[in-house]
């Protein structure tokens, strides 16, 4: 990869090759190829993040394999979402100190978080307690991708005023993440308070009617405020990284 790179500027260098077709060439070059997997290694290069690792049915071995070929090719800090506590021990005990895993979000980290670049807050808001997990998914996404991220947990609408007491907080975001199940209520609530964007996450928390998240996902989808876009369910990482694409879009244009 590094000997492609190096033959793309020297041919720019040479003038046998213009700058914006240089790029173009550094968007597509190859994966690295290991059998059990493809790994992206210019995805930051063509949208400014980095492959990140979906831990979920891959076995430590596996893991670390990726693990050790973006690490290889000058990748710093690494994400893993969905990573199972054996797992997470296994790499642990290849990493050390280096590595901090977050048994609520089952998020790994590898290497130190960068400091925050994006243009204001995150906020991060549940509906209850039992949405945290999905909540420190989405957090601990945006805070990995350069964000400053304020959490507002178990504000959801059977308390309505719990939510009002930090009316400054959520005025003064530039996003906002609004996580609940049951019916999904708070997105909308907090949709029409605010003038920034709000990313509503579904959870799949609540009793039979709510369907898995079926019902929350509904709601949210049929909000009546404005500005309101919606994730999947239970997609914290989804949710963080699309806040983190809105936090940073001016200070990218600039």
């Amino acid at each position: 990869m590094n000997k492609e790179i190096k033959a793309i500027l020297d041919a720019v260098q040479a003038g046998r090759l213009s700058v914006d077709e240089a790029m173009q060439k550094l968007k597509v070059l190859p994966f690295e190829d290991i059998d059990f997997a493809k790994i992206d290694l210019h995805r930051a290069l063509r949208q400014g993040v980095s492959e990140v690792i979906y831990g979920e049915a891959k076995t430590a071995e596996q893991i670390l394999g990726i693990i050790e070929v973006m690490l290889r090719n000058g990748q710093k800090t690494i994400l893993i979402t969905r990573l199972i506590p054996e797992a997470s021990d296994a790499i642990r005990k290849i990493h050390g100190e280096k590595f901090e895993y977050h048994a609520d979000a089952k998020i790994g980290i590898l290497g130190e978080l960068p400091r925050p670049d994006g243009l204001g807050k995150i906020v991060v808001a549940t509906g209850g307690t039992s949405d945290i997990p999905v909540a420190e998914e989405a957090a601990l996404t945006a805070e990995f991708l350069g964000n400053e991220v304020t959490r507002l947990y178990d504000v959801g609408v059977a308390g309505l005023h719990r939510l009002l007491a930090h009316l400054d907080v959520i005025m003064n975001a530039s996003v906002i993440i609004a996580i609940a199940g049951m019916e999904g209520a708070l997105a909308s609530v907090i949709g029409g308070l605010v003038d920034c964007p709000v990313i509503a996450v579904p959870t799949s928390v609540g009793y039979g009617a709510a369907f898995g998240g079926l019902a929350a996902l509904l709601s949210m989808l049929n909000s009546c405020a404005n500005g309101v876009s919606v994730v999947n369910i239970d997609n914290g990482f989804g949710a963080g990284y699309l806040a983190s694409l809105i936090n940073h879009m001016e200070a990218k244009s600039k």
